[in-house]
């Protein structure tokens, strides 16, 4: 497993979980991730991504919500887990992430090849 992916992994659980209301996209858009978090999703045509990208929608985003929420990246698990990415609905955690914790994940997004989902 590469350094990065280490890191992924630790900084995942770092980021509190909370269930999103079934459905909801209202956080969802294009992102960028790193090269590491987007080998692990499923691949889609270019055909997609533009369709999607038109959209404004991520190209992982099916009727119900995200198709890949278990494997979804750092920076879509972050969405209702701070004050700073508040979920428009006012869903998210019991306790928020620490403000240490948030700055390690940004930290690592910032120093990463990061790609278009």
């Amino acid at each position: 497993m590469s350094d990065n992916r280490h890191k992924i992994h630790f900084l995942r659980e770092l980021i509190p979980s909370f269930e999103c209301e079934p459905g909801c996209h209202d956080c969802c858009g294009p992102v960028t991730t790193s090269a590491e978090e987007m080998a692990c999703l499923p691949r889609t045509s270019a055909a997609q991504q533009a369709a999607a990208l038109e959209r404004l929608d991520c190209v992982h985003l099916g009727p119900q919500g995200c198709t890949v929420y278990a494997d979804r990246p750092l920076i879509c698990r972050l969405f209702g887990t701070t004050p700073r990415m508040a979920c428009p609905r006012g869903r998210g955690p019991a306790t928020l992430i620490e403000p240490e914790a948030e700055h390690l994940v940004h930290q690592f997004i910032a120093t990463t090849r990061q790609v278009l989902v």
